[in-house]
């Protein structure tokens, strides 16, 4: 999948509030949108590399950059929390992730109840699966853990997830990692006890879940592999 650009370097100063990051680009500085809601503060450290994306001007937009990628350690790591869906979208359309393939996008940012999902699919037979896709960004020691931060919208989704496939519905998660040094995924258990434990009795009704990771560079994002998940608490 392409990234869209072309980016620029800057380096990261502050973060004044969850969608904004103040970056020096050059000997000016300025403020840019950050695109990831989440905690980040293993990642948003000041003097940290970014790679940003200057915006056309509009009137209703307060800044003149994106931040788009971080250079941590060396690796590459998207800030774009919306990516993963773009993502998968394009790897279900071209069969790229073998758990998918012979299912087909039905619809996107589907409405069940009070709560949306992000795809609706079919599979052969035309039964429909409830899909929910999660970024992950945060990774220590090759263990990539998701959430970094409490996530009630997180917990609704995956006790939502629940209740369909109690149904009879089919339905999973898929958690994207925006980079590519992880080998294995655990639920982040220290940060949301509570989305964990929902997370983990999800998968022992049914609910499908599966993590991937991507490789990040200053063009695109491509599938790796999927890796093995280990929802115990540790």
């Amino acid at each position: 999948m392409k990234i869209e650009g072309p980016l620029i370097k800057g380096t990261f100063v502050e973060r004044p509030n969850r969608f904004l990051t103040i970056v020096k680009v050059g000997n000016k500085y300025f403020k840019s949108h950050l695109p990831d809601p989440g905690r980040l503060k293993e990642i948003l450290t000041p003097g940290r590399e970014l790679f940003l994306r200057k915006e056309k001007y509009s009137k209703n937009r307060k800044t003149k950059y994106t931040t788009v990628l971080t250079n941590f350690n060396g690796e590459l790591v998207s800030l774009i929390s919306t990516l993963p869906n773009k993502f998968i979208k394009e790897c279900i359309e071209s069969n790229n992730i073998s758990f998918l393939k012979g299912f087909r996008i039905e619809k996107q940012e589907v409405k069940y109840g009070k709560h949306r999902f992000d795809f609706l699919l079919l599979n052969k037979e035309k039964k429909p699966f409830y899909l929910e896709v999660k970024s992950v960004t945060f990774v220590e020691n090759s263990i990539a853990k998701f959430p970094d931060a409490i996530t009630e919208r997180g917990k609704k989704h995956v006790q939502e997830l629940t209740k369909l496939v109690k149904s009879g519905f089919q339905a999973g998660i898929i958690f994207v990692i925006q980079r590519s040094d992880a080998s294995v995924f655990q639920p982040m258990w220290d940060r949301d006890p509570v989305f964990c434990t929902a997370l983990n009795k999800a998968y022992n009704c049914g609910v499908n879940v599966w993590c991937i990771k991507a490789r990040l560079t200053k063009r695109d994002m491509t599938f790796i592999s999927e890796i093995p998940i280990n929802l115990k608490r540790q």
